[in-house]
């Protein structure tokens, strides 16, 4: 599903952009490094909760994570950044 793929790849990127480790990611989403391995492989996907997780932490938004665009611009409430 093109979705899967996308979502994985930038996951994948975005974590790199950060410098972040998937144990660091696997933290701040309450999943275990194998877990993250599996969602950047492809393996696995993930539920909505995460997914809005992923974006706050990114400050990117979850359309861009799931493919629906390429604009990444964050646009939730710029106080409630993480």
């Amino acid at each position: 599903m093109k979705t899967v793929i996308l979502l994985k790849d930038r996951v994948y990127q975005l974590r790199k952009a950060e410098g972040l480790t998937q144990h660091q990611l696997g933290e701040i989403l309450g999943l275990t490094s194998k877990s993250i391995s599996m969602l950047e492989s492809g393996g696995r996907s993930t539920t909505i909760d995460k997914l809005v997780i992923l974006a706050e932490h990114f400050h990117v938004s979850t359309d861009y994570l799931v493919g629906i665009t390429d604009d990444p611009t964050w646009r939730g409430d710029p106080e409630g950044m993480a």
